[in-house]
């Protein structure tokens, strides 16, 4: 299967094809004939979750847990569909996002208020529920195993309050959904990795993020397991371009004037303006308009986020 990648100590990277080739992945753990799933993609990712399974020689009765490091919908709208597929499977979550899996109303409402009820059709599908009592809200520090392989969650608010990783001690990795940012692969410059914060509305907190990240680096892990996308290493670099890039965009967030509609587009060509220099700087491949558009989706998101972020700060000057 060419969306699978295997990498050492049972994890495999599955790439959901979500919108594209590349953009979003899945990652399967596989220990003793038995696994666990982190993240689910979206429905249609569905289909390559069980397939890359199979091909590992792991029934869906032996996926014991199916962990979710948060509940957007690139990174969860495929929940229960795979839920239903695994009937053995517990779903471990933030509390926050356990009630979004059993009742997942309010997350189609809010993408469809960013995408239009048409288009979060098209790319999600309908959302399932999960049943109750398969639902675990994970506390911090809680660990799972599975089988002889234990798994730790911790609580790692700064992309999102909801937002969890997964440390793998076995693997010498952490499963970081988007705590470590986004890494793509069309911007290596000779196997080098980089990456870039994700401040998708609507709970983006720089502080936080940073600690956050300064957590996952203190368990000395070697590799991290990103959605979008796939393994990376060189932690300690990354994390460095990671802490100066959150504060570049809090400053562009920042500098920004006007209301509405000037100050994101104020904000998004700060961030186009960022990124520019940034593919300098790392000799990224991708310059000029061929850059803009690659990233656009992020950096529109991006913006929209750093956009609420200033309201919740002005709100709270206020106040």
């Amino acid at each position: 299967m060419d969306y699978v990648i295997a990498h050492e100590d049972g994890v495999l990277t599955v790439d959901t094809g979500y919108l594209r080739p590349g953009l979003a992945a899945v990652h399967l753990i596989v220990q003793d004939g038995r696994a666990a799933v982190v993240d689910t993609g979206v429905n249609a990712s569905v289909p390559r979750v069980l397939e890359a399974l199979a091909a590992s020689h792991v029934p869906p009765q032996a996926v014991d847990y199916v962990l979710l490091t948060h509940v957007h919908l690139d990174h969860a709208g495929g929940t229960g569909h795979l839920m239903a597929a695994l009937p053995n499977a517990r779903l471990v979550v933030h509390p926050r996002g356990a009630r979004h899996m059993i009742d997942p109303s309010r997350l189609w409402q809010a993408a469809a208020a960013v995408y239009g009820e048409a288009e979060t059709y098209a790319m999600y599908g309908h959302l399932v529920p999960v049943p109750p009592e398969r639902v675990i809200a994970v506390e911090d520090g809680q660990t799972f195993h599975l089988g002889t392989r234990p798994l730790t969650i911790w609580h790692s608010p700064g992309h999102a309050r909801h937002h969890v990783v997964i440390h793998d001690p076995a693997a010498g990795a952490v499963f970081t959904g988007d705590t470590f940012g986004i890494s793509y692969r069309e911007l290596d410059v000779a196997g080098r990795a980089s990456v870039i914060p994700t401040t998708t509305p609507s709970e983006f907190e720089p502080e936080a993020l940073h600690a956050s990240i300064e957590r996952i680096l203190a368990a000395g892990p070697t590799a991290a397991y990103l959605t979008h996308f796939g393994r990376v290493r060189e932690l300690e670099r990354l994390a460095a371009d990671l802490h100066r890039l959150i504060d570049a965009y809090v400053e562009v967030a920042r500098a920004a004037r006007g209301e509405g509609v000037t100050r994101h587009l104020e904000i998004l060509g700060g961030l186009d303006a960022l990124m520019q220099e940034e593919a300098e700087r790392q000799g990224w491949p991708l310059r000029g308009e061929a850059l803009t558009e690659f990233l656009r989706m992020d950096m529109e998101l991006n913006a929209q986020g750093l956009g609420v972020w200033l309201d919740r700060q002005k709100r709270a000057n206020a106040g």
